[in-house]
C-alpha cells in the first residue's frame, strides 16, 4: 500500500463530522505525519478542539510562494445508508470507501504526503511552499480559513493557491480536457416574506393564509429566467472545447451538444439562479399563518452584485403582500486564467497526457479560494485532476452514501502537487 493511501485511510477513521467538527484530531494527526519528515508545522484553534494546521518549507528567498489549501471537516453520513462503514477507510477494488474520500481528505493527504517528500529530498524553492489544513469549510462557522485570514494573515497569505473545485478529465467530441476552476459564482440568499392575516385553521374564510399566497409566488421563482451571458472563463472553456464561442444565446445548446456533463456545467454559469429551499409558516396545525418565509438559494455570476439579483427577483414574482429581504452574501470572486500556476497545470496535463487540454471553469458553489483571494490578492485555483472515475459518478457520491475515490486517482494527485511545488516555488 502507497504511503498516501495509508495516510488517507487514517484520516478517514479520524471523524471530523461537521457539526461539531472536532479537526484538531485531524490536525494532530497530520503534525505527528510531517514533524518527522522535518515539515515545520504549527496549530491555530480559535477553540481548543477546532484546530487548523499549517505546515511550512521555507523558501531560500524571495520568490514565489504557493499554498496546497484543504480542509479536514465532513458532513454527516447515516451509516444505514452505506454499504461500508462510512468511517472505516476500506481499500476495496481499487477504491478507498469512507465519508470525506473525495471532498475533500484524499487532497488533505496528497498534500501532506507531497510536503514529506520534498522535504525529505531536502527540497526548498525560492518561496514558501505552504500546506493549510484548515477546519469548518463544510458549515463556516468562524473557525477554519476565514479566522485564520482575519487573525493570523501572515500564517497563511501566499501568491499562489491550489485547492479542491476542479480537476475533471472530460471528453468533449474528440478532443480530452482537464477542468480548472479559476473562479466562483458567489452565494447571496435571499428571504421572501409573505404577508396575510392569521385566524383560527377551522374558519379560513376569517384569515388571509400566508402560505397559500406563498404558493404562486415560489412557482414564480422556479420559473426563473435570465437573459444569458458569457464569462470569461465560459468562453475560455468554448475556444478549449470547440475552437470557437457561440454567442450567448446558443451557449446552452452547443456545451449539451458536446455532451450532457457539458451541459450540466455550462448551464449554472450562463447567470444568476434562485432556488426556493425552506418554507417556514404556522407552527400550529390550528393556526392559519398570518407570514409566511421562503428562503430562496440565489447564485450570482463573478461581478453581479445582489442588488442586480434582487431587482430580477422583484421582476419575476411582480406585485403582491410580499417583502424581500438579502440575507447574506459569500464567494463570488475569480483568478486570472494564465501565468506560473495555470502553466504548471497546463505542462502538468501534457505529460500526463499529451494531447489533452487544460480548460478553466466557474465554480458554480464557492469553496475556501475566496478568502484568500479576497485577503491577498492570491491567484488560487481549484485543480486536483482525476480520470479514473466518471465525473458523473464523483459529483453524485460527493456528500452522499458510498463516497470512495480510486487509488489511481489520488496518486495522481499527489503527482500534480508535487509538479505544482517544484514548478512554482523552485
Amino acid at each position: 500500500m502507497s504511503e498516501v493511501i495509508g495516510l488517507l485511510q487514517q484520516l478517514i477513521r479520524t471523524d471530523t463530522t461537521n457539526p461539531p467538527g472536532n479537526e484538531t484530531a485531524a490536525a494532530e494527526l497530520l503534525r505527528e505525519y510531517l514533524e518527522p519528515a522535518g515539515v515545520e508545522c504549527e496549530l491555530y484553534a480559535r477553540v481548543p478542539e477546532r484546530a487548523n494546521l499549517v505546515a511550512r518549507i521555507r523558501g531560500t528567498g524571495d520568490g514565489p510562494s504557493l499554498a496546497l489549501l484543504s480542509h479536514t471537516d465532513v458532513v454527516l453520513a447515516d451509516a444505514s445508508e452505506w454499504k461500508r462503514d462510512p468511517f472505516g477507510g476500506e481499500l476495496i477494488d481499487g477504491d478507498v470507501w469512507g465519508r470525506g474520500a473525495l471532498d475533500m481528505k484524499c487532497e488533505v493527504a496528497a498534500s501532506a504526503v507531497a510536503m514529506a517528500t520534498l522535504a525529505r529530498e531536502g527540497w526548498r524553492g525560492a518561496g514558501d511552499l505552504v500546506f493549510i489544513a484548515a477546519a469548518d469549510e463544510e458549515v463556516g462557522a468562524g473557525f477554519g480559513l476565514q479566522w485564520l485570514v482575519e487573525e493570523h494573515p501572515d500564517a497563511v497569505r501566499t501568491d499562489y493557491s491550489v485547492n479542491e473545485g476542479s480537476g475533471e478529465r472530460i471528453v468533449l467530441g474528440d478532443r480530452v480536457v482537464y477542468l480548472c476552476a479559476t473562479a466562483e459564482k458567489m452565494t447571496s440568499p435571499f428571504l421572501l416574506r409573505v404577508l396575510g392575516r392569521s385566524g383560527h385553521a377551522s374558519m379560513p374564510s376569517i384569515a388571509d393564509n400566508a402560505l397559500v399566497k406563498a404558493g404562486p409566488l415560489i412557482h414564480r421563482l422556479g420559473g426563473l429566467t435570465v437573459e444569458p451571458q458569457l464569462l470569461p472563463e465560459v468562453e475560455a472553456f468554448f475556444r478549449a472545447a470547440l475552437g470557437s464561442v457561440p454567442a450567448p444565446v446558443d451557449a446552452l445548446a452547443a456545451a449539451k451538444a458536446l455532451s450532457p456533463l457539458a451541459g450540466e456545467l455550462v448551464e449554472p454559469l450562463l447567470g444568476m439562479t434562485a432556488s426556493p429551499t425552506v418554507v417556514r409558516a404556522s407552527e400550529k396545525r390550528n393556526v392559519i399563518p398570518a407570514v409566511c418565509e421562503v428562503t430562496i438559494d440565489v447564485r450570482l455570476l463573478p461581478g453581479q452584485s445582489p442588488a442586480e439579483a434582487e431587482a430580477a427577483l422583484r421582476a419575476c414574482l411582480g406585485e403582491g403582500d410580499y417583502e424581500l429581504v438579502h440575507l447574506s452574501q459569500s464567494g463570488g470572486t475569480r483568478s486570472p486564467i494564465g501565468g506560473r500556476l495555470w502553466d504548471a497545470a497546463e505542462s502538468f496535463v501534457a505529460a500526463e497526457e499529451p494531447g489533452a487540454a487544460l480548460a478553466p471553469v466557474c465554480v458554480a458553489g464557492f469553496t475556501d479560494s475566496h478568502w484568500v483571494r479576497d485577503a491577498f490578492g492570491t491567484v488560487a485555483y481549484g485543480f486536483f485532476p482525476s480520470r479514473a472515475m466518471e465525473p458523473e459518478v464523483a459529483a453524485r457520491l460527493i456528500h452522499s452514501a458510498n463516497e470512495r475515490v480510486p487509488v489511481a486517482d489520488v496518486e495522481l494527485g499527489l503527482r500534480w502537487l508535487l509538479h505544482a511545488a517544484r514548478t512554482v516555488c523552485g
